[in-house]
């Protein structure tokens, strides 16, 4: 029986903060919700805070991950990074959003696309 989607989800951000680490970042905060609105991972990477969103897929058939990063999507992870950055007073910090897409393959290492600066 294959995975659940929330299973491909939690083993995508994993693997994403394990990624982002291994860049020399460090990771601030993970599944921050504000009311509705999420944001997957909040790094900083020694100039700026990065709110990252993470998309996960088994594999390419319905379409690249980062292809599921709708206008919607961005919407919320905005309003969440400013809920983050709202109630740890840090509102003159630097930020940036990024897309971490993910697409883990059977037996093979995972693939993994960062976009940096993906939205705004």
């Amino acid at each position: 029986m294959g995975k659940t989607g929330r299973q491909i989800g939690d083993e995508g951000e994993d693997i994403a903060a394990a990624y982002l680490e291994s860049k020399g970042w460090l990771i601030l905060d993970r599944n921050y919700f504000f009311e509705k609105a999420e944001v997957d991972i909040v790094a900083f990477d020694h100039k700026q805070i990065i709110f990252v969103e993470v998309k996960s897929r088994s594999g390419t058939y319905f379409g690249r991950p980062e292809e599921y990063v709708t206008p919607q999507k961005e919407k919320l992870v905005k309003k969440a990074a400013e809920a983050w950055i709202y109630e740890r007073k840090m509102d003159t910090a630097l930020v940036r959003f990024d897309i971490v897409a993910i697409v883990q393959n059977k037996n093979d290492a995972p693939d993994i696309t960062h976009f940096e600066d993906a939205f705004r």
